[in-house]
């Protein structure tokens, strides 16, 4: 570890010059990247298509090429999968990510090339741990390893040498050696495709070690913890691992998770630390340990755009830079990378909490809200709702979805909230109200839709078993790091197959 320490210090001292004056001057960083970016494309079959070389600048970039939406890209990725060079970035991609994030069936295939596995991935994952130990100088963590916790590794291999599989798969594949002295577990259990199967030998493996650290899905980890506390019959992870101090997380909302955290982990020395990182690319980074907003780093390859949440839903695509965007807007997120995505939407929705610097917080789907009633719900309000909820009558929350409960001739409208709980609130009403409440106090169009039960009513909340998102996961076969429960819904897919699921 020492030596680990020795190398670390060396790049934190380098790398902490170059963000220093890249925060402050994050529009001048996107202008080059932008520059980049272009020349790199020019003479790719997407760059000729799109007249890359008649590209002068950003006005011309934005008029030139469309908003881009995964479909759009299916018949680029499928070239690409056959072998051709080329296509949306120069030479031969040889990975392709494998995403769906949620439930749904169908996946994903996002290109991964060499400058967005290093460039991208492996630097933002290298500065999360360099903000941590900016905030944190006492910090022991590379006296110990990180659990990093990832999904499940299904490579399929095609006859042209190219493979997908999941994101940390292929980091994990591709990782520099220097980076397994303080990570566990060993690859060939990381890598396991069986989530049971992983599940176990990580424990076998980790609570002989000196654990420190643990990386990943909030919801996921925590099923790792609650397994290795029954595996060894301890009451919380600090009689396992005693220096345990840091969880670098992201994918999904934290707070909802928070309390059971601190139950299982319960000391103030412990640190939770939010990054924003996709199959796409790595964006942002919590640069300070008492501001959950997350610092949008400009130098990742990535030359980032925006549009409003209410112009997207309009049909409206106009999209403004860095340059353009103001704070406590709900913007939808648009990415130029060096991984050959060009002007796509990831379908994440952010909102600035500061423009200078620039930092975000993460504010829902363009695909996960409900909106069947005007009321525009997304999962900001709703984790903060249930947060509250959870908070005032002592429940400690597993997991969540919900949707509409459409309109009839007799009924008017209502949601449908699914919750399963590690401990069910004292009173089930009181919750209700207090999700009820807090919706009606952060979003002026539900509260304008509730008044007076004008058009909907109080919230249908429905307690599920333990167990059931985790039974539901395994018997789609998604079982591991990368799947996510969708919290919100406009139709009744999800919760109608869910009702399905309790009934057999």
């Amino acid at each position: 570890m020492n030596f680990y320490n020795a190398i670390f210090k060396s790049y934190k001292y380098q790398r902490y010059k170059k963000l220093d004056y890249f925060v402050a001057h994050s529009e001048g960083v996107q202008e080059k990247e932008f520059e980049f970016l272009i020349k790199k494309g020019i003479d790719t079959y997407f760059g000729k298509k799109y007249g890359f070389n008649s590209i002068k600048d950003y006005t011309s970039y934005s008029t030139t090429v469309p908003i881009i939406h995964y479909e759009d890209l299916v018949p680029f990725i499928e070239r690409m999968r056959m072998g051709e060079e080329n296509i949306l970035w120069p030479g031969k991609i040889k990975w392709l990510a494998k995403s769906s994030g949620t439930t749904n069936d169908k996946s994903k295939f996002i290109p991964i090339t060499i400058e967005s596995l290093y460039k991208c991935h492996y630097k933002g994952s290298t500065d999360v741990l360099l903000f941590y130990l900016i905030n944190n100088r006492k910090s022991k963590l590379f006296t110990g390893k990180t659990i990093t916790l990832g999904g499940s590794h299904n490579v399929d291999k095609y006859k042209n040498g190219i493979k997908s599989g999941d994101l940390s798969a292929i980091m994990l594949e591709n990782c520099p050696f220097i980076a397994n002295l303080y990570r566990t577990p060993p690859k060939k259990i990381a890598l396991l495709s069986d989530w049971n199967q992983k599940l176990s030998a990580i424990t076998k493996v980790a609570i002989n070690q000196n654990i420190t650290g643990f990386a990943g899905v909030p919801s996921w980890n925590l099923v790792l913890m609650n397994h290795i506390l029954a595996y060894t019959g301890k009451q919380n992870l600090l009689e396992i691992w005693p220096n345990l101090e840091l969880f670098m997380h992201g994918g999904i909302c934290f707070s909802p998770y928070k309390e059971q955290y601190q139950k299982i982990i319960p000391t103030d020395n412990m640190h939770y630390m939010e990054t924003y990182n996709a199959s796409e690319g790595f964006f942002a980074i919590q640069n300070d340990l008492l501001d959950s907003s997350m610092m949008l780093m400009p130098d990742y390859g990535i030359f980032y755009e925006f549009i409003t949440l209410d112009d997207y839903q309009r049909g409206d695509y106009k999209a403004v830079p860095l340059s353009g965007v103001k704070a406590n807007i709900n913007y939808v997120l648009v990415i130029t990378t060096n991984g050959g995505l060009w002007r796509y939407v990831i379908g994440d929705t952010v909102m600035f909490t500061s423009v200078n610097p620039f930092k975000i917080k993460i504010t829902g789907r363009t695909k996960c809200f409900i909106n069947a009633f005007g009321e525009e719900l997304v999962m900001d309000n709703a984790d903060k709702a249930i947060f509250n909820a959870c908070k005032a009558t002592g429940a400690i929350l597993t997991d969540y979805t919900a949707a509409p409960i459409y309109m009839t001739e007799k009924s008017k409208g209502q949601h449908e909230w699914l919750i399963e709980f590690e401990k069910e609130p004292e009173s089930l009403d009181v919750f209700i109200d207090i999700l009820d409440s807090t919706l009606k106090s952060l979003n002026s169009d539900y509260e304008a839709k509730r008044y007076n039960d004008t058009t909907m009513i109080k919230p249908l909340v429905r307690v599920l078993p333990k167990g059931t998102f985790y039974k539901w996961f395994q018997e789609k076969g998604r079982l591991g790091g990368q799947n996510k429960v969708p919290r919100l819904s406009n139709d009744r897919k999800i919760i109608d197959e869910l009702n399905a699921f309790l009934l057999n």
